[in-house]
């Protein structure tokens, strides 16, 4: 996966803007932007999602994105008022934003909110068949008799996207992280011991 995938779930208005200031200081580091929004919590709190391209992202690479980011932020000054900086990795319940999240997270449970109505309907929940023609595969479980259960919807018309949490997600996150940290030679910084007392 690239470091350079394009986004194609967007944010609108002021978080567009600060995406558009903290992108490219994230790529250059090496990390991928996953999300930014400004919320209420707190007064106000910008959280930046990002990750490695692999999917991993550990508290020293918050660190990293957060000492990079700022001084960006504190010369562009989007937003007007005080406000609480938080960089974290996307989670396990992510949302997914590139293509590639699409097919890597196949097989997983999956919300979506259309920004665009599909069939009469803007909100679709069920499972994760992967991507055809620029269209997320998802098979319904709320299918009405005489209607398919598998639905395309237009990667450029979702609005949000978002894992669901469960036990399969949860085990399949673990074991692609572990696999990720391998990969570079390192250890997750969690151990289990199995060993009896």
């Amino acid at each position: 996966m690239s470091v350079h995938e394009a986004r194609i779930v967007l944010e609108q208005g002021l978080d567009a803007r600060v995406a558009a200031i903290v992108e490219p200081v994230i790529e250059d580091l090496g990390y991928r932007l996953v999300r930014t929004r400004i919320s209420a919590a707190n007064g106000c709190t910008l959280q930046i999602m990002a990750e490695r391209p692999d999917g991993t992202m550990t508290v020293e690479d918050c660190e990293t994105v957060s000492r990079a980011v700022s001084p960006a932020l504190d010369v562009e000054d989007p937003i007007n008022r005080a406000y609480h900086l938080e960089i974290s990795s996307p989670g396990i319940d992510r949302p997914l934003v590139r293509e590639s999240d699409f097919a890597r997270w196949a097989g997983h449970d999956v919300k979506i909110e259309m920004a665009v109505l599909q069939d009469g309907r803007k909100r679709f929940r069920g499972t994760l068949a992967g991507v055809k023609g620029g269209a997320a595969k998802v098979k319904l479980p709320d299918v009405k008799a005489g209607n398919a259960d598998m639905v395309l919807l237009p990667l450029e018309d979702i609005g949000e996207a978002k894992l669901v949490l469960t036990d399969e997600l949860i085990t399949a996150a673990l074991k692609a992280e572990k696999a990720a940290l391998a990969a570079r030679g390192e250890t997750p910084g969690f151990e289990q011991d199995n060993t009896p007392n």
